[in-house]
């Protein structure tokens, strides 16, 4: 790959893609799918031009993942929504790598309306999901649309199984 930015970026994807199918023990120890037609496996999406689709889905999340400098977070979630939408998901998230840090701490951004829509999915009061999942609040202002919460990829991980397992259990 050429451009070296495109190829830093291609790496924090799949990293975050290969950390969460470790986490929810979707492949083998060699990193090989255990079911490779099985729809909750966790992929990287392919670029879709305008109508892009995000760079991994984790079902029921689009994950925009980020290798950058300098954080444009509230940018960053207006796209993840954009991109769950053109996918047909529900819910769209930006990951953010944490410079010469492993991925289980990257960072998990989820702006208010999404955050608020999980936490009714998994039918959790607002102080037990911040608790149980390790967010924390960025308030930029008066502008609701720049606020957001954060946790870390690990984090993340437990709570997509856990809202995995309340799409299974609504199924039923």
């Amino acid at each position: 790959m050429a451009n070296p930015n495109k190829a830093r970026g291609t790496a924090w994807e799949s990293a975050v893609r290969d950390f969460l199918n470790g986490f929810l023990r979707l492949v083998d120890e060699d990193g090989r799918f255990l079911d490779p037609g099985d729809g909750m496996n966790v992929r990287r999406a392919a670029q879709e031009g305008a109508r892009d689709v995000g760079d991994v889905h984790a079902a029921p999340f689009i994950l925009e993942c980020k290798d950058v400098k300098n954080p444009a977070v509230p940018s960053w979630l207006r796209q993840a929504r954009i991109e769950a939408r053109h996918a047909g998901f529900p819910f769209g998230v930006a990951v953010h790598k944490r410079r010469g840090m492993a991925v289980a701490v990257g960072r998990v951004h989820f702006d208010v309306r999404t955050w608020t829509r999980v936490r009714l999915l998994l039918g959790l009061p607002s102080r037990v999901m911040a608790r149980r999942y390790g967010f924390t609040p960025t308030v930029r202002g008066l502008d609701t649309g720049r606020w957001y919460l954060t946790t870390t990829v690990a984090e993340f991980a437990r709570l997509l199984a856990d809202a995995r397992g309340v799409g299974r259990r609504a199924v039923r």
